[in-house]
């Protein structure tokens, strides 16, 4: 089993909580599928996105720089890893993950310590990289060769959770607060800051010099016409159904 290059997220995830916070959109999804969860365990929960405020919540999150942006009313975190999680079987009403899979080594370790936990549902964010937006697809191809092997599949993540497993497809909002890189599917000049790029993992795997010719071929495309000749139709466009993903498995029973 080949596993996915380690993000080091010391670094890479500095100023983290400032451009990656919960778009209150996809957030209802996820507080949705937690159904009547009152406890919830969110597992690589770095600086606390999407955690509900209404439920006893505990994050787990093995990065001690992700840990400190978390707000003083968050929930409490401890430092912990989803392929060990320190809990006893059926600690929790539910157990949620939020575009974290792609970090776990392996996934399917993480995701099958999520179901021994949770007595009911647990909820996964991820991403169908195969439905991404066209122009991100080709300008950025060279970084998805490496960024697309580290997400496990939707069918492997149902596999590896068991149970009554559904998917849900979430539109992207064109103004969507969360920073992944999707998010500017309508706004790409926002991928053209450094500092937006930052807390995006992809750029980390593909390092500097392919992350510097993928935004050379996005700034080239804005500055001469291209992009809008060919994509501007997506500027007036309110959402989009790329590639995110909500899996939701219930237990047996």
């Amino acid at each position: 089993m080949t596993l996915p290059p380690k993000v080091d997220y010391e670094r890479a995830g500095r100023d983290y909580a400032r451009s990656r916070r919960a778009d209150p959109r996809i957030a209802a999804a996820i507080h949705a599928a937690l159904g009547d969860a009152r406890t919830v365990l969110n597992v690589g929960a770095g600086a606390g996105s999407y955690e509900p405020d209404d439920r006893w919540v505990l994050a787990v999150e093995p990065s001690a720089t992700m840990r400190a942006q978390r707000p003083a009313h968050a929930a409490p975190a401890i430092d912990g890893r989803a392929e060990a999680l320190p809990l006893d079987d059926d600690a929790v009403d539910a157990a949620m993950a939020c575009v974290t899979v792609h970090h776990w080594q392996p996934a399917a370790v993480g995701l099958a310590e999520m179901r021994r936990v949770a007595r009911g549902p647990v909820v996964v964010l991820t991403f169908a990289l195969e439905h991404l937006i066209a122009w991100q697809r080709e300008l950025f191809a060279e970084a998805l060769t490496l960024e697309e092997p580290r997400f496990p599949s939707l069918d492997a993540i149902a596999e590896a959770l068991g149970g009554t497993t559904r998917v849900e497809a979430i539109p992207v909002p064109g103004d969507c607060v969360d920073g992944f890189f999707e998010a500017y599917w309508r706004r790409p000049e926002g991928l053209l800051d450094p500092f937006v790029r930052a807390s995006q993992s992809m750029w980390a795997v593909a390092g500097p010099e392919v992350e510097e010719r993928c935004v050379g071929l996005l700034r080239e495309s804005l500055e001469s016409g291209a992009w809008d000749r060919r994509w501007g139709h997506l500027r007036t466009q309110d959402e989009y159904p790329g590639t995110l993903r909500l899996v939701v498995s219930e237990p047996e029973g």
